[in-house]
């Protein structure tokens, strides 16, 4: 019964959003409206995503996870929800410097945790990404920023371009810099403790909250100048792998495939993929299924094996739950 599924995109207005996602990936925006966000795949409370094409079209993700959960995520996943959230994120000024809870630090404070990772899919020349402390910074001297206003002197920068990634287990203190377009990979949490928003107004013209004390008690204060993925892709001319995420709760690559190849995707518990680059053709069974750029397609762990045609040279980011 099921078969690979698209998803309608769910929108988001972000006070740091813009409209390069309708510009890069035709995404249906609102006429002047500063879309930050796209929820790709979700399974949240309020947010689940509406399949979008086959036979069950108009059913939603959270459908899914209560009628089919097995044949969706496999025989070993004993999740509730569906294990991960993807989006696409368009920064056209810096978003809040934040820190997502660890799974200790979440056990201690509530909340849910939340590792996540970036794949940048275009940067202006002077882009960057925020990410952990700079080497020596201690709890003491960080807490004396935030009340002194200077708090991203603390933070490590790591100018970026496109194909750039970087993994932010929960902890990480982070911030996308302004001219940043990326996909996000994340577990399915929504926890976000801000620690600084650069002194502006949220859309309703008023201060975002803060979360001062809960970031002192999450941020790792041992993760000193993390560094970007430096992985490559292997040199396969028809089909290359660029290794990117190996973690307990999910697994990433990105793959490169030359136009006109084909590929095969056997069933290993539920996989989604993302193209960033491109156009892909999925066939299974009767199905079929052409993805563009900023498209990402859901297959159910039940499906035996899935074919891949290269429409055009493409990129895509294949994911996994752990």
């Amino acid at each position: 019964m099921l078969y690979p599924f698209t998803f309608h995109p769910i929108l988001k207005e972000r006070v740091w959003g813009g409209r390069n996602l309708e510009r890069l990936y035709q995404k249906p925006l609102p006429p002047g409206t500063r879309i930050g966000e796209t929820w790709e795949i979700s399974d949240r409370a309020g947010d689940a995503s509406v399949i979008a094409n086959g036979p069950l079209a108009g059913r939603d993700l959270r459908w899914l996870m209560e009628h089919h959960r097995q044949a969706l995520l496999g025989t070993a996943s004993a999740d509730e929800r569906f294990p991960l959230l993807v989006k696409i994120l368009d920064a056209q000024q810096t978003l809040s410097l934040q820190v997502h809870p660890s799974a200790a630090a979440a056990a201690r404070r509530g909340g849910e945790p939340k590792t996540e990772m970036w794949y940048v899919t275009e940067a202006a020349p002077d882009a960057a990404l925020y990410a952990g402390l700079k080497r020596g910074v201690t709890r003491e001297q960080f807490a004396e920023h935030i009340a002194g206003g200077t708090v991203a002197d603390c933070v490590h920068r790591l100018p970026v371009r496109a194909g750039d990634a970087m993994f932010l287990p929960g902890g990480r203190l982070h911030a996308i810099g302004a001219g940043c377009v990326l996909f996000e990979i994340q577990q399915n949490s929504d926890t976000t403790y801000r620690v600084f928003d650069w002194n502006r107004a949220g859309l309703d013209g008023k201060p975002r909250t803060l979360h001062v004390t809960e970031s002192l008690a999450t941020i790792a204060f041992d993760d000193f100048e993390p560094e970007l993925i430096r992985s490559r892709f292997s040199h396969n001319p028809k089909f290359a792998v660029r290794f990117l995420v190996r973690d307990p709760l999910f697994r990433v690559d990105a793959c490169r495939v030359k136009r006109g190849q084909r590929v095969y995707l056997r069933s290993d518990g539920v996989q989604v993929l993302g193209v960033t680059q491109g156009r892909l053709s999925l066939h299974y069974a009767e199905h079929d299924l052409a993805l563009q750029a900023g498209q990402f397609a859901l297959l159910p762990a039940c499906l035996e094996r899935v074919a891949l045609t290269a429409l055009t040279r493409v990129e895509y980011l294949h994911a996994q739950p752990g």
